[in-house]
């Protein structure tokens, strides 16, 4: 049970900080959070192979966060 929980809120939390990203680069690092939250409850339920998949999202991210130019 408390696995399920943790995995709703971990990715409630990504979705959310994928939904503001376009507000500013602190958003981005937190949707890079948010991917390896969610990577650690795909590893941790036992689906690998979306664990896998949202530590890569987290790289591709973080790789966002590091290049991100502001556009306004």
């Amino acid at each position: 049970m408390y696995v399920t929980i943790y995995g709703i809120v971990a990715l409630s939390f990504m979705m959310l900080m994928y939904a503001f990203e376009k507000r500013g680069r602190v958003f981005i690092a937190l949707f890079a959070l948010g991917c390896l939250l969610s990577s650690a409850y795909g590893f941790i339920s036992g689906a690998w192979p979306f664990g896998a998949v949202e530590a890569i999202w987290s790289l591709i991210a973080i790789r966002r966060y590091v290049t991100y130019k502001n556009e306004s």
